[in-house]
């Protein structure tokens, strides 16, 4: 059954997204919304009545460099469809439907705070889009993120005009047939809404809430999955006391040591004297390591949390005040270097974590080489390690930050560009490669554990290790890797950890 949430102008919060991507809603317009939507549409409306040949960019001119050509009064709607039509130019691989539906979310709710001009129906349409899973075919290439997301919001709304595709029940269809199964009407776009639909950083903003989301997940895990391959690697629990981090007191530092204290909390293997004095960095630094990424992602949460809290359409309209002012709040540029920033954070936590796989493989501290019985005859662990460190390898290369670059665009009227839907999209497969990285290493720092039997590690590890083995045998000669692999991504993906 479907929960219900009403749009109106209360911020959202991550827990309200995370929420949205995980369960079914039904959205509604609260009346506050309705009543701002409506307010804004109204003074729009009179101030053309009463002054029609006053020039306001993208109301009563052409778009870009073409701000100068004045657009006659009963053209003005043509203007708004032409806009749509001429603009829709994303292209590459179809947007996943989370990232769709948020970004219909996203866009409501900006709409919905009441300095954009727009018609109720028309957002109204919008949440009945997002409410009946028939999700506009957007591609992941196109927006140069300035004038926000032009080309991938343009596809989003081409179906509000009964043009374009749309997938629905899995199947893409022209969306003209599913507007007529549902009774639908193409809106017919007033002055300004075109623009304001398609001026923007939904496209940027759904994939960085979809990503971070995801990053506050595997920040998590690399804490647990580090913990448990140091376990297995027989390692030291002295880097993680509180008062190296108190005299060095980076927040994400002290989170991260304490974090491991609990996690490790009652273990037999880690309370067993040690040979050796030292661990290696992988193993050791992990506070410092996991702590930077952890407060850099908690950097770029604050500034995805303001952007999606926007207005960031052009012009804006502010009706108590008798304002329409054009300006730029449609640049990318806070979110590109975020992202730049949090791809280079979430890579980190793949690189330390493929460097602790090594030191699990390499025959080490009383464990066999590659982790298994009779190795020559079988391979065990050597290649799994191979797969992580070509990801490791993409990373880096993605992580070239997009936000250092720009191209003019429009005749020289858009100068400069965040290149931040670049960014977002790479930031999103550093994301996805992290997670699989991270689920190699839980592959081999659970197969390490069991040489260390029958000493135990903490209950709360020894819990983990029960729901994984639930999943995932100890191999005991050589299986096909990648179907092992596969459970434990998928593992990582449906579990709810604690700690």
């Amino acid at each position: 059954m479907s929960k219900k949430h009403s749009i109106s102008p209360k911020p959202l919060t991550y827990e309200l997204m995370e929420d949205l991507v995980h369960n079914s809603y039904k959205l509604e317009l609260s009346d506050e919304a309705v009543g701002l939507i409506t307010k804004c549409r109204e003074y729009l409306d009179n101030k053309m009545a009463a002054d029609h040949h006053a020039p306001i960019y993208g109301i009563t001119t052409g778009f870009g460099s073409l701000c100068n050509r004045n657009i006659s009064r009963e053209k003005l709607s043509q203007l708004q469809k032409n806009l749509v039509m001429s603009h829709a130019c994303s292209t590459g691989d179809e947007l996943q439907p989370e990232i769709i539906k948020l970004m219909l979310f996203l866009k409501a709710h900006a709409l919905s705070l009441g300095f954009s001009g727009v018609q109720v129906i028309t957002v109204q349409r919008i949440l009945d889009f997002y409410n009946n899973d028939v999700l506009p075919v957007v591609y992941d290439r196109g927006s140069l993120g300035a004038s926000g997301d032009l080309a991938p919001l343009s596809n989003l709304f081409l179906p509000l005009l009964g043009l374009g595709e749309v997938r629905y029940q899995g199947k893409k269809y022209n969306t003209a047939d599913i507007m007529s199964k549902f009774g639908w009407e193409p809106i017919e776009l007033k002055s300004k809404e075109g623009l304001a639909l398609l001026n923007g950083t939904q496209f940027m903003s759904a994939h960085g809430v979809y990503g971070i989301l995801k990053a506050f997940k595997l920040i998590k895990l690399a804490d647990i999955i580090g913990a448990l391959s140091l376990e297995a690697y027989d390692g030291r629990i002295e880097p993680f006391h509180k008062n190296l981090q108190e005299v060095r007191p980076h927040q994400g530092q002290i989170e991260t040591a304490q974090n491991f204290r609990k996690i490790l909390e009652g273990s037999e293997l880690i309370s067993h004297p040690k040979k050796h004095v030292q661990d290696p960095y992988s193993f050791r630094c992990m506070p410092q390591v996991h702590g930077a990424s952890k407060d850099a992602l908690n950097y770029v949460a604050s500034v995805l949390l303001t952007e999606i809290n926007s207005v960031t359409d052009n012009p804006t309209i502010w009706p108590d005040e008798d304002l329409i002012i054009s300006g730029g709040n449609f640049h990318g540029q806070p979110l590109a270097l975020s992202f730049d920033f949090m791809a280079i954070a979430i890579s980190e936590l793949g690189n330390i974590s493929e460097r602790r796989v090594v030191q699990l493989i390499s025959g080490l501290r009383g464990l066999p080489e590659f982790l298994v019985y009779n190795s020559g005859l079988n391979s065990g662990f050597m290649i799994p390690q191979y797969a992580a460190a070509s990801m490791v390898s993409q990373n880096k290369q993605l992580c070239t930050p997009a936000s250092v670059d720009s191209i003019v665009s429009s005749n020289g009227q858009e100068d400069h560009v965040s290149m931040g839907a670049n960014a977002a999209t790479k930031m999103l497969k550093v994301v996805d490669n992290t997670e699989r990285i991270l689920a190699i290493e839980l592959f081999n720092a659970a197969q390490a554990l069991e040489f260390r039997r029958p000493a135990k590690t903490s209950p709360y590890l020894e819990e983990f290790m029960v729901q994984y083995r639930a999943i995932v045998p100890f191999i005991e000669e050589d299986v096909i890797m990648y179907l092992e692999m596969d459970k434990t991504i998928e593992f990582l993906r449906k579990g709810s950890f604690g700690k």
